[in-house]
Order: C-alpha cells, then sequence, then structure tokens
C-alpha cells in the first residue's frame, strides 16, 4: 500500500478534537456530495432490497482475498455494513443484515467446495447447494454475531467503527474454535501479496491484522454520517496501517535468507487428475511416475531428501512392502523420502497419515492427521445423515493423536501437517517441543484450478511469520512451495503444473516470535484496547464511570 509511514500512537485521540474541521469533514457534509447520497441510499432501502444489499456487500469483499488481492473493495463492504448496522431500526435488523453479509462473504469466497463435490456429480452433485449455501450460512452466524453486539453497544462515529473492529475480531477468533473450527479466508489474509504488511503476524497474529483491516476499511463510513473529526479519524486508521507496513520493511531489511546446510529438497507436484487419482487401473502406474520424478537429473546438487503430497501413494502404504521396496530405491542415500498415504490399523481403523522412509524400504517415521475435515474425511452423526464421506473410501478416517515434531534423519526437527491444519493460527507447532520447520502435504485437486489452493496456500505463509518457522507445502496439482520464516516464497510450483522443485531449507529464527511465545494472549490486549480506545473516544467510558 502507497500510504507513508506514520505513527499510529495518536489512533485513540487524533478524531475527539472537534475544532478546526478539515476538508474531508466539510466534504462529508456537502448536501450534493454524491457519497453521501449513496450514504441516503443504502438507509433508505427496506425488506428484501436491505438484505440483498448486505449480501453484496459481502460478496464484494472476497474481492480483497487471495488471489486477487483487491484491497480497496474492503472499504464500500465494510463502510456500507456499517451504515445498515446504524441506520436499521434496531438489534435484530442488525443481525439480520450481519448474517445477510457473511452468507455473501462465505459463498462468494467458499465457491469452490463444490468443485470438490462434482469430482463424482453422480454421487455427490446432488450436495453442492447445501454444502455452499448450508456451511456458508453457518459461518455467516458470526459476522451476524458481531453486527449485533456492535449494535448493542449502541456507539456511533470512531468510537463505534473501533468498538465494531474489536468484535469482529473477536467474532473470527471464535470461527477458528467453535465445532472444531473453520478459521478460513480470515480478514487478515488479504494482506499476503506483500511481505511487509504481514509482518504485522508476529506480533499479534493473522487476527491482529485483520482488527486493523477492518478498523480502515469501515472508517470512511463516518465521513458522511455528519459530525467533526472524520477525516482525521480516517486518516489515523490508515496510519496505523502504513506503520505496521514500515515496521514490516524494517523486520524484512534485517532478514539474513541463511539455509540449513547440506539438505536439499525436492518436491514433487503429479498433478494427477483427482477423479483417476484412486482409479484400480492407474494406481500403480501413478506411483511409478512419481517414482520417475524423483530420481531424473535436476539443476544444481542432487536432492537429499524427496517430499511427495498428501496420500500421494493411493495404496494403504502400511500394507505394501513391494511399494516401500520401490521407493526405498528411489531414496537418495543417506537419506529420505517423505510421503503421504493411508494407514490402516486394528479394528479397521484407517488414519491420513504421513510416511518417512529410508533408502532400504523401512518406514522411520509417521504422523496421523488429527484435525479431520468433516463430510470430508469423517461424517459427523453419521447414524443420523445416512451418507458417506466424499473422499476414497467408505470408512471414517480416525484422528491422530495431535501435533508431533518429528526427528527424522537428516534435517531439522519437523512439525508436520496434512492439508487443512496449517490454516489454524497459533495450533501448528507442538508447544512443549518447537520444531525447526513446518512441513504441510496436500491435496488441493479436489479444488481443480479454482481460488481455493491460493487461499490455502496465503494461510500457509501467514502461519509462517506467525511461528518464525519456514513452510515447506507439498501439493498434488499445487501451489508447492518454499516459504521463508518471514513469510517469503522462495521457490514455488504453480497450480495445475506437473513438475519437481529443487530447493534448500531456510532456517529457522533464533527464537520463537512474540506470537508464538504468547498466543493469543497478545490479540486478547489489542482488542481490548481497541474496544476500550472507541468507547473513550464515545465519551461512554466517562458515563459508565460516572453512573457507577
Amino acid at each position: 500500500m502507497p500510504i507513508p509511514a506514520a505513527s499510529s500512537g495518536f489512533a485513540c485521540t487524533a478524531a475527539s478534537d472537534p475544532a478546526d474541521p478539515s476538508f474531508m469533514d466539510q466534504v462529508s457534509t456537502s448536501p450534493g456530495g454524491a457519497l453521501t447520497r449513496i450514504r441516503s441510499l443504502v438507509l433508505g432501502l427496506k425488506g428484501w432490497r436491505r438484505l440483498a444489499l448486505a449480501f453484496g456487500f459481502g460478496a464484494l469483499a472476497t474481492g480483497a482475498l487471495p488471489p486477487a488481492h483487491a484491497v480497496i473493495l474492503l472499504v464500500p463492504a465494510f463502510s456500507g455494513l456499517i451504515w445498515q448496522i446504524e441506520g436499521g431500526p434496531g438489534p435484530r435488523s442488525a443481525f439480520a443484515v450481519g448474517w445477510w453479509f457473511g452468507l455473501g462473504y462465505f459463498a462468494a469466497g467458499l465457491y469452490w467446495v463444490s468443485f470438490a463435490l462434482l469430482t463424482f456429480p453422480d454421487r455427490f452433485g446432488w450436495m453442492v447447494p447445501f454444502a455452499v449455501f448450508g456451511l456458508s450460512g453457518l459461518l455467516a452466524l458470526f459476522p451476524a454475531g458481531a453486527a449485533l453486539s456492535s449494535r448493542l453497544a449502541g456507539l456511533g462515529g470512531a468510537g463505534g467503527i473501533l468498538v465494531f473492529a474489536a468484535v469482529w475480531t473477536a467474532f473470527e477468533w471464535l470461527r477458528g474454535w467453535v465445532l472444531t473450527g473453520f478459521p478460513w479466508n480470515l480478514v487478515g489474509s488479504v494482506w499476503t501479496f506483500s511481505d511487509g504488511m504481514i509482518q504485522g503476524a508476529a506480533v499479534a497474529g493473522v487476527h491482529g491484522l485483520g482488527l486493523l483491516t477492518v478498523a480502515a476499511a469501515a472508517m470512511p463510513a463516518v465521513l458522511f454520517a455528519g459530525g467533526k473529526g472524520g477525516g482525521r479519524a480516517v486518516l489515523a486508521a490508515f496510519a496505523a496501517l502504513a506503520a505496521v507496513w514500515g515496521a514490516g520493511q524494517w523486520r524484512l531489511a534485517g532478514a539474513d535468507g541463511a539455509m540449513v546446510p547440506d539438505v536439499r529438497l525436492r518436491l514433487v507436484q503429479p498433478n494427477i487428475d483427482q477423479k483417476l487419482k484412486w482409479h484400480p487401473d492407474l494406481r500403480a502406474a501413478h506411483v511409478a511416475e512419481q517414482l520417475r520424478m524423483s530420481v531424473r537429473p535436476g539443476k544444481g546438487a542432487p536432492p537429499t531428501h524427496v517430499i511427495w503430497a498428501e496420500t500421494a501413494v493411493p495404496f494403504y502404504l502400511s500394507n505394501s512392502p513391494e511399494i516401500r521396496a520401490a521407493i526405498g530405491e528411489a531414496t537418495p542415500k543417506g537419506g529420505l523420502t517423505i510421503t503421504g498415504a493411508l494407514r490402516s490399523g486394528p479394528g479397521g481403523r484407517v488414519w491420513n497419515s504421513l510416511f518417512a522412509i529410508d533408502e532400504g524400504g523401512r518406514v522411520t517415521g509417521t504422523y496421523d492427521k488429527f484435525h479431520l475435515v468433516p463430510f470430508g474425511e469423517y461424517v459427523p452423526f453419521r447414524r443420523f445423515l445416512g451418507f458417506a464421506k466424499v473422499t476414497e473410501g467408505g470408512r471414517d478416517f480416525s484422528p491422530g493423536a495431535g501435533l508431533v515434531t518429528m526427528e527424522l534423519k537428516g534435517l531439522p526437527p519437523v512439525g508436520p501437517l496434512i492439508c487443512y491444519e496449517v490454516i489454524f493460527p497459533g495450533s501448528v507447532a507442538a508447544p512443549d517441543n518447537r520444531p525447526g520447520w513446518l512441513l504441510n502435504i496436500t491435496n488441493d485437486a479436489w479444488y481443480g484450478l479454482t481460488a481455493g489452493p491460493y487461499q490455502h496456500f496465503a494461510a500457509a505463509r501467514l502461519r509462517a511469520v506467525e511461528e518464525g518457522l519456514p513452510v515447506v507445502r507439498v501439493a498434488n496439482n499445487g501451489i508447492s512451495g518454499v516459504v521463508d520464516a518471514y513469510g517469503r516464497v522462495l521457490a514455488s510450483l504453480g497450480l495445475g503444473v506437473k513438475g519437481t522443485l529443487d530447493s534448500g531449507l531456510p532456517t529457522d529464527l533464533e527464537g520463537p516470535t512474540p506470537y508464538a511465545r504468547f498466543g493469543d494472549w497478545t490479540l486478547l490486549v489489542l482488542v481490548l484496547a481497541v474496544a476500550g480506545c472507541g468507547f473513550l473516544l464515545s465519551g461512554r467510558a466517562p458515563a459508565l464511570a460516572n453512573r457507577r
């Protein structure tokens, strides 16, 4: 964002002095202003037109998400939502417009879920509207809760905007935990196009970035609502974002870019069509092709370790000694091949797992995915719903034990993550045994050439910044890549590409980041500070104290 860096320390007081109105204030109160008329039009809508506009504002906001990154669209989206919340007849209306905003935001942002179901349309095609709008409707309860809480606070102006940003962030945080959690497309992820901006996640996580972003995007709503100081409030909000960007650039200026010695990774991206992956006549050929890709000559030094994607081996690897032997023959001498595959166990249990295999075909380490995808890897309330999960096989997957740090030959200690386990802020590294890097294997081929894989890759980059750990991501059809501890993409293979990527392994930071050290306690302090600042700006805090 080409905004000059400025101190954010005045953000709590800049809008409190009504004297000497700025040019922006004069424009905001101009009776002929086009934006003033737009605000009046928004406030004048009733019934279904009001709710349809809220849906449109939510859908508009998704244009700021990866891969488009049209961040400016957040301004009309959130400013319009603020007008609808404050201009409605009461709390029930605020809840309704918040829910419809959320429905538009999640339906437009998660449309790619339908591609997974259309992989086998004869079996799951009927579920598309229920999956997209049903999931979006449940997730929309969180924006609805934020809108309701903001309206109940009863604040207007810049103070009300700050309170709204605080409660929005609190409900986004809840979305990552309630009913196993789904923190996808958090507002802070809109900044992943800027290495400088995302450095703020090292202190307050992606939620902290989201809080400042929502405050800045919604603040222009005060310009055309009358009153004084609106222009200064907007400048203060954008100055806070500029300060984060400036601090991020300063942080990156000191990044050394060191690599782990004597480690050379080969990432294998076979780009296998999900419809064909488990075809009985093709499974062996898929493995053979990945073996060929693992051993073919590359540029530079030969690899010491080879990494395949999630379920890259479409067999029960623990029960397939001949496949393990073949993988061992293709494994670099003294190194390992790390791959995803299913694992079976006693009682017919099945796990979505990661295997480390040495040159002798021996399994030297395993990890079982513990954060399973509802309906994709297991069916909640199966006895009542009565339909199968979307992924291969009729049995539900069993969850693993949880986060671990694996000790693998020739590598720093690694924190393995399978598929969307990487999207959970603060829950990607074992707290009692910090790894030196994170390895995320995934299979985004379910979602085709859509926005879903870009959003998934953006989440992985943010985890690198938050934890101060490099992330290596290997996906069946992309995006595969190597990300350093500052979230910078050092090398990548694009979506829908078949190929291999040889790269060194970046080192971790010398110590944990503030976010890795304190977790969401830092976010709690920030949320309370911004909300408190909102009450102070509105004059409500002194009034409450006098009543007491």
